[in-house]
């Protein structure tokens, strides 16, 4: 089973900005419906993908500074870094088949 980080404040950079293949970062709270809908689909991801593509989360009240710095407005918001850069955004929930297709450009 594919490991799924979990992020902070702290960590953010070093983990987005070091990894080898591209970082999905879930910025996601507790509270969010549509988050707690789409984390099993990504844990499949990360199963199905594992060694290709990393997947993060990012709790927004935990860490309200970093969801500032991207602009993440709304969530669930998948936010795709690619040596340490934006590559990829997806707002809101999503059946699986639609998710990967936004993904696609990583995978």
């Amino acid at each position: 089973m594919a490991h799924i980080s979990e992020l902070t404040a702290a960590t953010f950079a070093e983990e987005v900005n070091s990894a080898t293949e591209p970082v999905v970062v879930d910025f996601w709270a507790e509270w969010c419906g549509p988050c707690k809908k789409i984390a099993p689909i990504l844990e499949e991801i990360a199963d199905e993908h594992s060694g290709r593509l990393q997947i993060a989360k990012l709790d927004v009240d935990s860490h309200p500074s970093i969801a500032q710095q991207y602009n993440v407005m709304s969530i669930p918001t998948l936010i795709v870094f690619k040596d340490g850069h934006e590559v990829v955004r997806v707002t809101g929930s999503k059946a699986k088949a639609q998710l990967l297709a936004d993904l696609a450009p990583v995978l």
